[in-house]
Formats: C-alpha cells, sequence, structure tokens
C-alpha cells in the first residue's frame, strides 16, 4: 500500500521558506538527484529550503526502502499521487525516457514545478506537448543537462564569448561511452525507440547541449544513425531486434557561425566510460576539454616556435560555482557537485518565479535538432530546423 498521510503545508516565500520534493525513481539518476537535494542548502545560501517529502517507485517496497535510505518522509507506488500531493511543489523525474512526458504533463497539471533528466521526451511531439504546458502554467522547469553546470564549462564559454581566441572557426565534439559495447549485452528498454531513442537520445543529447551552450543555436543539420549490433540477447533465450541506433554522427550549421561542425555519439566506445567533449578552434587559439577530466580545461594561445601548447586551467575558486565546494584550486569537484549546483539554478528559479536555465524550452531545442538528425538520416539530405516543429 502507499503511506501517503498527513501532508505537510508547503511555503514558498518568507524568511522561513521551504520547497517541498517528490522525486520518482530512485535508481542511478534518483539518488544523485536526491544527493543534491541535500547538499544544497549545506553548500550555497537558498532562498528556500527543500523538504524531502514523498518518493514513488515502481513498488512500494522499493520505494520504503530508498525513501528510507535517502531521507524522504512519505514514500509510495503511485507516482500520480505524488504528482497531486499538496505538500509537493517541485516533481523530480529521474525515470525510464518514456515516461518523462506523463509525469511531468501530470505534474504540470497539479501546478508543480518540474525537474526532468534528459532526453527531455522521446518523441518530438511529447516535447513540444511539455513545453507548451508548462509554459502556459507558468511553472519553473528544469532539464537535467548537468554537465553545462560545471565552472570549465562556463568557462570555455566566457573564453569564447570574449573573443580571446579570436573568431571562432571550428568545432568538434563527441559524447562516447561503451555500456552497450558488448554485443551479447542484453536487450533492454534502451533498444526500443519508444522506450529510450538511442544513443542520439541517451547521450548524444548532451553533445548537442554542449555545443548549443558554446556556440548558440543550430540551423541545419546534416546526420547519419547506424545501428551496429541489430540483435541482442532476450531473456527467453533468443535474441529480439534493436531498432535504436548505436551511434550517430552529425555535421551542424550554426546561426551565427561560418562553418560546419560536428557532433558524435556512440554508446559502442569500447574503453570509453564518460568522453564528453569537444576541441573548438579560433583565430587566435582554441580550447579542448574532456569530461573524464573535468576539472580541467585546455587553453592554447600561440607563441613562439619551440613554446607553443595546451596549458592547462585546473578547475579552482577563480571558477564560479567551484568556490562553494571548495577554498583552495586544483582539489576538485565531483559529478555530484555538479548536480548540486543545477538544484540550486532550480531552487532559485522557483523563488524568483522564473524558468531555470536549461528548462523545457532549451530541452526542446536539443530535441529538435535530434528529431532533423534522424529525418536527415532517413532522407539522406540536410535538414533546416525550420523544416521542425516548434513549440
Amino acid at each position: 500500500m502507499n503511506e501517503m498521510v498527513a501532508p505537510r503545508a508547503a511555503t514558498v516565500d518568507g524568511p522561513d521558506a521551504t520547497v517541498g520534493i517528490g522525486l520518482i525513481g530512485s535508481g542511478f539518476m534518483g539518488r544523485a538527484h536526491a544527493l543534491a537535494f541535500r547538499a544544497a542548502g549545506g553548500v550555497f545560501p537558498l532562498a528556500a529550503r527543500p523538504v524531502l517529502e514523498v518518493l514513488a517507485d515502481a513498488t512500494i517496497e522499493q520505494a520504503r526502502t530508498a525513501a528510507a535510505s535517502l531521507g524522504f518522509h512519505r514514500a509510495t507506488a503511485d507516482w500520480r499521487a505524488l504528482a497531486a500531493d499538496p505538500a509537493v511543489d517541485i516533481v523530480a523525474i529521474a525515470t525510464p525516457n518514456r515516461f518523462h512526458a506523463p509525469m511531468a504533463l501530470a505534474a504540470i497539471e497539479a501546478g508543480k514545478h518540474v525537474y526532468c533528466e534528459k532526453p527531455l521526451a522521446t518523441t518530438l511531439a511529447d516535447a513540444i506537448a511539455m513545453t507548451r504546458a508548462a509554459e502556459a502554467a507558468g511553472v519553473t522547469t528544469m532539464v537535467g543537462f548537468n554537465y553545462l553546470k560545471n565552472p570549465m564549462l562556463e568557462t570555455a564559454r566566457e573564453i569564447v564569448r570574449s573573443g580571446e581566441i579570436g573568431e571562432i572557426t571550428g568545432y568538434r565534439g563527441i559524447h562516447a561511452e561503451d555500456f552497450m559495447a558488448d554485443p551479447d549485452a542484453p536487450f533492454s528498454w534502451r533498444c526500443l525507440p519508444e522506450e529510450a531513442g538511442g544513443a542520439l537520445a541517451d547521450i548524444g543529447s548532451h553533445a548537442i547541449a554542449v555545443a548549443r551552450f558554446l556556440l548558440g543555436e543550430v540551423d541545419a543539420v546534416c546526420g547519419r544513425l547506424d545501428t551496429i549490433h541489430s540483435t541482442r540477447p532476450a531473456p527467453d533465450g533468443g535474441r529480439r531486434e534493436v531498432r535504436v541506433d548505436d551511434q550517430a554522427n552529425l555535421l551542424l550549421r550554426f546561426r551565427d557561425r561560418p562553418f560546419t561542425a560536428t557532433v558524435s555519439a556512440s554508446w559502442l566506445a569500447s574503453g570509453r566510460d564518460m568522453q564528453l567533449a569537444f576541441e573548438l578552434s579560433g583565430t587566435k587559439g582554441a580550447l579542448s576539454f574532456t569530461q573524464e577530466r573535468f576539472n580541467e580545461l585546455k587553453l592554447f594561445r600561440g607563441g613562439p616556435a619551440g613554446r607553443r601548447g595546451f596549458t592547462t586551467l585546473n578547475a579552482g575558486p577563480a571558477h564560479g560555482d567551484y568556490a562553494a565546494f571548495c577554498p583552495a584550486p586544483g582539489h576538485q569537484i565531483g559529478f555530484n557537485d555538479l548536480k548540486t549546483v543545477e538544484v540550486r539554478r532550480l531552487l532559485d528559479a522557483v523563488a524568483a518565479g522564473r524558468d531555470a536555465d536549461a528548462g523545457f524550452r532549451d530541452a526542446l531545442a536539443v530535441t529538435r535538432v535530434m528529431e532533423a538528425a534522424r529525418r536527415s538520416s532517413d532522407d539522406g539530405r540536410w535538414v533546416a530546423l525550420a523544416e521542425i516543429a516548434d513549440a
């Protein structure tokens, strides 16, 4: 049975302001969300303190165990009850991708703010519906592109915008991991387009988000999506057809850039744990970055013969939100710290009554690029973003 009793009266203004949190899903990302909500008030000054009200999971046993472990007051196996709970102000969605749309739409209908993991949805139509509903309701939204909260990524964008490395002339981006590299890895929900969306959506969305963050809006896409392992072992001992891409390679044209950028995504990249990376060239220098060493940014600014090369900038308190975690440079912050920065910005946006950075509108822009890539792969042509529906 569900444990939905004695809801707390939530308040989001005044000196003792609190924000009630409802979390759906307690796996890898659900745990990351919970830890971030618990940590945010200890790291940053907040306009409102998050209160972990309700955790929902697939069964009441899972929900009870996770709620006790992560510090939530109550547990439920009914995510709809969580979305409607009067004590919940923010619904955090950390479930398989196909559930994002129905859960977010129910939360928005109940007047809740929504913090949803990426990708925003498995279809463009759902992403549009979610964005329209959120904007019509005036609720705050945030999508989990937490890698954009890295102080070194923000430093890279500052360098690009300032002209420090001159006019930008080229960009190569990649997100490569190897969690599907084994052709005999079992068939899972990730192998179904209606459940997940393939490597392009699952990890390529991050690479597209980073490219937009640094270079601006995409105007046109030429893409190729490939399924390398066409079947995978099924629970019944046979093999099931895989209907999603294992790899995606995109050419991107940006609105205000004179060059064609490349972005690729693969979950078959043996030996790669988390290569979300880019190289960016300019007329006066260059930048290089990889999430596998995400407390470092490589900067090239020329020099005399024999002295040319990239300088390593180590993350430190001079780099944005790093200072809130550590007063000493070079000591490094981690993945969950980026999630804490993301939650802090969500809570600030809720308190201010505005949308957060990387909200549904930004996530829809990424979804539209992915839709253009799929059409391009199917049709064998460049696809302009103007051809892709928008909210």
